[in-house]
């Protein structure tokens, strides 16, 4: 049965300075992100910040990217929930998905420490989506 929800578009901002060349040059095609808005098809566009985040203009904006996997997961205080799968920070899991992320070092307890850092991790962690997008030829990085 074929999904009637509309493909989204969306534009999302990119604050994690280790990553922004990796998104910009094709080499990183991956991000975590917190919530269940994502689905496969859709698009996204990322952005830098002149100034402060969420305080100033866009800078830096990429295409819009068709996102060809989004995978549920927990994050969680020992590591990443998917189905009924736990693959602690510590695991070989973890450590490819940080070097896929663009995590320095990328180590699965770096990435537990950027996803800590722009997230809140209480006790019962929190729902995300690993978000991919298809690689795309090299792009010009645009100023707004």
């Amino acid at each position: 049965m074929r999904s009637s929800r509309r493909k989204k578009k969306w534009n999302l901002p990119l604050t994690y300075k280790p990553k922004i060349q990796g998104v910009h040059d094709g080499t990183i095609c991956q991000t975590v992100r917190r919530g269940r808005a994502y689905s496969r098809g859709d698009l996204v566009a990322f952005h830098g910040w002149e100034e402060k985040p969420y305080r100033s203009a866009w800078t830096d904006r990429t295409p819009y990217f068709r996102l060809t996997e989004v995978v549920l997961c927990q994050i969680q205080r020992d590591g990443i929930k998917i189905g009924q799968d736990l693959h602690g920070w510590n695991s070989p899991f973890c450590d490819d998905l940080a070097r896929r992320d663009g995590i320095d070092p990328p180590t699965g307890p770096a990435l537990a420490g950027v996803l800590g850092k722009y997230n809140e991790l209480d006790g019962t962690g929190f729902e995300a989506q690993i978000i991919r997008w298809e690689q795309m030829a090299t792009h010009k990085r645009r100023k707004q």
